[in-house]
């Protein structure tokens, strides 16, 4: 097995993390999605603008790079329309319960040196280890 370098995933990366920075440092917010999200929602705020367009620039910007750089969007999946909804619904919860969602703890959290955020990043990582590992060996 050879490794080469991703170069796709590493730009990818290197924009989501000067995109946090620069939502910081220009209007203070962090770019966790489920709070971004949460506040777009939840009524009695007035930020929601800048939240929107977050949004809209995230599927808009994933959309247009696809058209760009030629990619199609991968339609395989395993599982019914009831386990996908069931699987969102448990996401939701669980950024609920640990305060915040893998992209706001594992890129603008330890980001900002947040141990918290070590800590959530570690554990999310440990049971998508686990659950690949059940998924794959085990089911």
């Amino acid at each position: 097995m050879e490794f080469t370098i991703p170069w796709s995933s590493l730009l990818g990366g290197m924009l989501m993390g000067s995109a946090g920075l620069l939502l910081l440092l220009f209007n203070g917010k962090i770019a966790g999605i489920s709070g971004i999200l949460g506040g777009l929602v939840s009524p009695g705020r007035n930020d929601f603008l800048w939240r929107l367009l977050f949004i809209v620039g995230m599927i808009g910007g994933g959309w247009l790079s696809m058209q760009i750089l030629g990619i199609t969007f991968p339609e395989t999946y395993n599982a019914s329309t009831l386990i996908i909804l069931l699987a969102g619904l448990l996401v939701g919860i669980g950024s609920g319960v640990g305060n915040g969602c893998t992209s706001g703890h594992g890129i603008c959290g330890i980001g900002r040196l947040s141990i918290r955020s070590v800590i959530a990043t570690c554990v999310f990582m440990a049971i998508a280890g686990i659950t690949v590992f059940i998924r794959l060996h085990m089911v």
